[in-house]
């Protein structure tokens, strides 16, 4: 007869299971909202961007600056953390603002280390947006990202930034009094410099195939119905303009994490672990 099998507790000594590849994970940090995208689970997160250090909300991003990177980490862990299987190690995308810079980049991988990623990458809001709406951005394109405290005018050229403009206007301020026309004002001064200090058709091409509006302001006709005429160029939103850029991070994500395990690179923290010029295989 054969012996029972004995069952024996785990000891602090004992061999934890590896890290299995873990699911692909989309960003979307936003100085007004957070939104998350989790591979065969959809957006699963869109949510006030804050975080309770103490008797009080705080607030981790702020105009397109990721201003407390530790604060944004306690938020993704709190929020995220039990969506994420326990031994999986989630292939992150990040999408940041085109004029965020390293910095933006360095906050935004250290921020989501908490997940215990295999792999974070950066990618630009504006060439998300391109994914999302399905544009081809091999030919120049204009992004016009209207946030919520934030506005953004992207010229990408062959999935790269090319020039990009940034005011610290959006449709929060409005609340706060400023004139709808003061945000229309600075898209119409972003793209009319950029295409006075274009030494290439780049931006001239761009306008000739029309501008893309994402974002909360894409939908607001008393900041775009002027567009059209003082550009001189169609002016689309693209569709569901709020979650665009999360949406197209998503596709990214979900196109990389089916690279061979060969090809990626393990280090979240590694030197050039951004598609800012999209390192695709």
């Amino acid at each position: 007869m054969t012996a029972p099998r004995v069952l024996r507790s785990a000891g602090p000594d004992a061999v934890r299971p590896p890290r299995r590849r873990g699911p692909a994970v989309a960003l979307d940090l936003g100085s007004a909202r957070t939104r998350a995208w989790i591979a065969g689970r959809g957006i699963v997160l869109d949510v006030p961007t804050v975080t309770f250090p103490g008797s009080g909300a705080a607030h981790p991003v702020q105009r397109g600056t990721i201003v407390d990177p530790a604060g944004a980490a306690r938020m993704l862990d709190r929020l995220l953390g039990h969506r994420l299987p326990r031994f999986g190690r989630p292939l992150v995308v990040v999408t940041t603002p085109a004029l965020g810079g390293p910095d933006f980049r360095i906050a935004a991988r250290t921020a989501a280390e908490v997940l215990h990623p295999r792999e974070v990458l950066t990618v630009p809001g504006a060439r998300a947006v391109a994914v999302a709406a399905g544009a081809d951005d091999n030919r120049p394109l204009l992004v016009v990202d209207i946030g919520a405290h934030l506005t953004e005018a992207v010229l990408l050229a062959g999935g790269a930034v090319t020039d990009a403009r940034r005011t610290a206007l959006g449709t929060a301020d409005l609340a706060d009094g400023t004139p709808p026309g003061q945000v229309t004002d600075a898209i119409v001064d972003m793209v009319t410099g950029m295409l006075r200090q274009d030494r290439t058709a780049r931006t001239r091409t761009a306008l000739r195939r029309g501008v893309l509006l994402a974002g909360g302001g894409a939908l607001r006709p008393d900041i775009t119905h002027a567009l059209p005429a003082r550009l001189g160029c169609p002016v689309s939103p693209v569709p569901s303009p709020h979650t665009a850029a999360v949406r197209g991070a998503a596709s990214l994500a979900g196109h990389l994490r089916r690279r061979p395990p060969d090809v990626a690179r393990d280090h979240p923290s590694a030197p050039g672990h951004d598609l800012h010029s999209l390192e695709e295989p």
